[in-house]
């Protein structure tokens, strides 16, 4: 039988999946010594603008990203369940004879309160935050006073150089037919260009990792 395991939690749209989220979740399988890092995609997040791809690119291009990374593996849950995205239902779901680690930004953690049923998600996980350009890595004030009320789950801080890159930046990049192989696995980028995505010019608000 299997051990306790260590598992890391990263949600996005990966809308597309890019370099910067496979380094933030290589940075934290490291540095936390998790055994794994689960990559969620979202099906639809409540709080941002409706996605760009629909789930089977969005899944695909994460495969893809992912083939060389055995540490780095695909959580489809919120796919499966469809509608809107909340992060409480996951982290219900979750296997309890594991321990969680819920990686985020430092912007996300700065709008961490604004999340459905924030408390109750740190009965279920660890969060785990890293730096992002403009924001500093530390939690809002009702964060801190819930993060104190529970003592055996501080909040982790994961070594990572802030990266401006953003799936919005990428997704208007294609459009425009600027570069971005420096920014996206190959295969990824392949894919992108095989099926024609991001071509249409469409902006939204920033999406974060």
């Amino acid at each position: 039988m299997a051990g306790r395991l260590k598992i890391g939690l990263l949600g996005g749209s990966f809308d597309p999946v890019h370099n910067a989220h496979i380094r933030l979740a290589l940075a934290a399988r490291e540095h936390l010594g998790l055994d794994r890092v689960e990559l969620i995609p979202a099906s639809a997040p409540w709080q941002r603008s409706p996605l760009h791809t629909d789930a089977r690119h969005r899944l695909r291009m994460l495969e893809l990203a992912l083939a060389s990374e055995p540490t780095l593996t695909i959580n489809p849950s919120e796919l499966e369940r469809a509608g809107q995205t909340y992060t409480i239902d996951t982290v219900q779901a979750l296997d309890p004879a594991h321990d969680y680690i819920w990686i985020l930004g430092a912007d996300q953690l700065a709008n961490f309160c604004t999340w459905h049923a924030w408390r109750e998600i740190l009965n279920h996980v660890q969060l785990a935050v890293a730096a992002r350009p403009g924001y500093a890595p530390d939690p809002p004030a009702d964060l801190q006073q819930a993060l104190l009320d529970t003592p055996d789950k501080p909040l982790l801080h994961i070594p990572f150089e802030p990266d401006p890159t953003s799936a919005t930046w990428i997704r208007q990049a294609l459009a425009r037919g600027h570069p971005v192989q420096d920014l996206l696995h190959p295969h990824v980028l392949s894919y992108i260009h095989t099926h024609h995505l991001y071509q249409n010019g469409a902006s939204a608000r920033a999406h974060t990792l």
